[in-house]
């Protein structure tokens, strides 16, 4: 089994009103020093542009491999960051995991819909999207059809909701065994 790289940033990047202490990036973020959480100005009513230039200049931030570990808007947010800067930064980023992708194309949420359309071109590097059979925000079919359209290999979790907090997942040790996978 080959070694983390020590010189490795996981950048975390939370979807809308940000991950909470109870949520499994908030737990993973204390236990491991490798991730970073991009720290958005307004987690409430988040703007397309605001979120991508933030996420594009804690990418730039990292001195090494970067590995982008989002949740539901955060998905969003990496897929337009990637067709918006891939060609200046997709070196950089050795991997992603994109879970709960949220399908902001239908969200009856009147502050995401600036998130719209949701990109649907190939991402640059290796990719994981993660799903629930029961997801609130986003089906199973629109989360495989996000992971075809980015490239990313598809894994479907069974019935845990949206991925969240209210999820039960605590550390959630299958999650973490898919960020080793990617970051190995």
């Amino acid at each position: 089994m080959t070694q983390p790289t020590p010189d490795l940033t996981i950048l975390v990047q939370p979807g809308y009103q940000n991950s909470g202490p109870e949520h499994w990036q908030s737990r993973w973020e204390q236990q491991d020093g490798r991730l970073r959480r991009v720290q958005q100005a307004d987690w409430d009513e988040p703007l397309l542009g605001d979120w991508v230039a933030t996420l594009d200049k804690a990418v730039a931030a990292c001195e090494g491999p970067v590995v982008l570990l989002a949740h539901s808007l955060g998905c969003i947010t990496v897929a337009h960051w990637a067709a918006a800067h891939a060609e200046t930064h997709s070196a950089d980023i050795r991997a992603a995991l994109l879970v709960a992708p949220a399908d902001i194309d239908t969200a009856d949420i009147p502050e995401l819909v600036n998130f719209r359309p949701v990109p649907l071109r190939p991402l640059p590097f290796p990719s994981v999207v993660v799903a629930s059979s029961d997801d609130p925000w986003c089906s199973p079919a629109r989360s495989r059809h996000f992971a075809d359209s980015w490239g990313s290999r598809f894994v479907e979790i069974g019935p845990f909701g949206h991925l969240n907090s209210a999820s039960g997942l605590g550390d959630w040790p299958e999650g973490r065994a898919l960020l080793a996978e990617l970051t190995s």
